[in-house]
C-alpha cells in the first residue's frame, strides 16, 4: 500500500471503530467487534475491513452479518467525517489471520511446557542416578 492508502486505511479504521461503538444499535452485535486492520484499494474505491468478534461461531456470524447490513450507513457517516470526495465501499471480513496467529502461539506455549517438563524429568532422573 502507498503512504496515502495507509493513511486513509488508518483513518477509516479509527472512524469505523467510533461509529460501531456509538451509533450501531443492532442486537446481533453481542460481542463487541474489534477492527484488526483495514486494507484500501489503490484507487480508494473499496475498503476491506477485517474484524474479530468475541463469542460463539453463531454470534460471530450474526455480528458479521449486522456489520455487512450496516455498511451503507457507515459509508455515509464516513463520507461526512473523512475529507474524501467519496468514501470507499466497505467490505467486512472475519480476520482469519488472527485466529491462525493465536493457534500458533498456543502451539508454541505447549511446546515450551513440554520442553520444561522434559528438562525437569531429566534433572530428576540424573539426581536419582547420582544418589544410587
Amino acid at each position: 500500500m502507498s503512504r496515502r492508502t495507509e493513511r486513509v486505511a488508518s483513518t477509516i479504521r479509527q472512524e469505523l471503530a467510533l461509529i460501531i461503538l456509538r451509533e450501531l444499535n443492532d442486537p446481533r452485535l453481542t460481542g463487541l467487534p474489534s477492527i484488526t486492520r483495514v486494507k484500501v484499494s489503490p484507487d480508494l474505491s473499496v475498503a476491506d475491513v477485517f474484524v474479530t468478534i468475541m463469542g460463539t461461531a453463531g454470534q460471530q456470524s450474526a455480528a458479521l452479518n449486522a456489520l455487512r447490513h450496516s455498511a451503507g450507513m457507515m459509508r455515509a457517516k464516513l463520507t461526512q467525517s473523512i475529507a474524501l470526495r467519496q468514501a470507499p465501499f466497505l467490505k467486512f471480513h472475519y480476520d482469519e489471520n488472527l485466529k491462525k496467529e493465536l493457534a500458533v502461539l498456543d502451539l508454541l506455549r505447549k511446546v515450551e511446557l513440554e520442553r520444561e517438563n522434559q528438562e525437569a524429568n531429566t534433572e530428576d532422573h540424573e539426581e536419582r542416578h547420582e544418589t544410587c
